[in-house]
């Protein structure tokens, strides 16, 4: 933040006296590009927890109790592993970890539940169609439906939203048992938090994935096939998912 100011102070005062934007933006490019060159130069990576923990406590204002905790969510879930941080209404910091992925979102219609008990949906080994934009028009899913009811597997559905003929049709087949369906909004959509390009939603979703997997499906290609290529692209094997959301 402090150095994001001082980029936008001095950038005003030079073209305030002149200077060509374009020149300058291209000037910030360069400094930055020799500015990131150099930090990886003076890094050193955390070997161990202590030093995590060290890194921990001095961005969190020398608060110990916090380097150490994000010390043990290091510990948790590895390099790969993603941590975040949300407000607490407790009066301790506390570690929560999740197998898995989760994200604040639930089913958009509560006829997808089959655990009365609980109000929850579960769905064991789904497949998983990842959508970066709303789905209102049930004949662009008629493919992908087709292929997990010959599959016999439930499908989990992760959109911006889900709507009208698509999701009344996708309840009707929950419900007649054809193919057992979860439909959630996508975490961090346009449409969900309410962002004006839905760049959280891209990133989130892997949009180019999305994309060019459609593009396959569209020139003919089996879905099937299609979902085994990328299998062995990200050397994934999957053996059990379970779908838990709440409204």
């Amino acid at each position: 933040t402090v150095l994001v100011q001082a980029i936008i102070a001095e950038g005003l005062k030079a073209v305030a006296a002149g200077m060509n934007p374009m020149d300058l933006k291209r000037g910030i490019d360069k400094a930055v590009v020799a500015a990131v060159e150099e930090l990886k130069t003076l890094s050193v990576p955390c070997s161990d927890s202590k030093a995590i923990a060290q890194v921990g406590t001095i961005s969190a204002n020398s608060d110990e109790t916090v380097g150490k905790l994000i010390a043990e969510a290091m510990d948790k879930v590895g390099k790969e592993g993603v941590i975040t941080v949300e407000d607490g209404t407790g009066l301790e910091d506390v570690l929560d970890v999740v197998e898995g992925m989760q994200f604040d979102r639930g089913y958009l219609s509560p006829y997808f539940i089959n655990k009365p008990e609980t109000g929850a949906v579960e769905l064991e080994s789904p497949f998983i169609l990842l959508a970066d934009k709303k789905i209102s028009n049930i004949r662009e899913m008629l493919p992908v439906l087709g292929a997990v009811a010959k599959a016999g597997k439930p499908l989990v559905i992760i959109a911006e939203d889900v709507e009208g003929e698509a999701l009344a049709t996708l309840v009707v087949n929950t419900m007649r048992g054809i193919v057992k369906v979860a439909a959630v909004k996508a975490p961090g959509s346009a449409i969900a938090e309410g962002a004006g390009d839905g760049t959280t939603t891209a990133t989130v979703l892997a949009q180019a994935i999305v994309r060019e997997g459609m593009k396959y499906v569209a020139a003919g290609m089996n879905p099937m096939d299609l979902k085994r290529g990328i299998d062995k692209a990200v050397a994934a094997t999957v053996e059990q998912l379970a779908l838990i959301a709440k409204p």
